[in-house]
């Protein structure tokens, strides 16, 4: 069986992607990424409300990451940057999430949010 040219691959592939970030926005269903973003929000926040040793655990959280990320071809120093701040946002200020309107009509709010 032949390959199909590119563009019709690339033309199919934009209709069931969208047809799949369509049924996950119906059944309100969180990306692997949300589930991340509030996993290391909560992680930082608890540790710091709640360990005595929160710098050490940070630390060692951080140079996890950032081994991680270093494996992965990010720089070293651009990641503990980017942790540092993302600390820094975390525990200083509110969280961090926008609200997600599309999730709020789902769930029968109105227009007006």
């Amino acid at each position: 069986m032949a390959r199909m040219p590119p563009k019709q691959r690339k033309a199919e592939q934009k209709v069931r992607q969208k047809k799949t970030r369509d049924t996950a926005r119906e059944k309100r269903r969180p990306s692997r990424d949300d589930i991340a973003r509030l996993l290391l929000w909560q992680m930082i926040t608890g540790v710091n409300a709640n360990r005595r040793d929160r710098c050490e655990v940070l630390d060692r959280l951080r140079n996890e990451l950032v081994d991680g990320l270093v494996s992965q071809g990010f720089d070293a120093r651009e990641s503990e940057d980017v942790f540092e701040r993302l600390v820094h946002k975390y525990v200083n200020g509110p969280p961090p999430f926008r609200p997600k309107r599309h999730l709020k009509k789902a769930a029968g709010g109105s227009d007006a949010d």
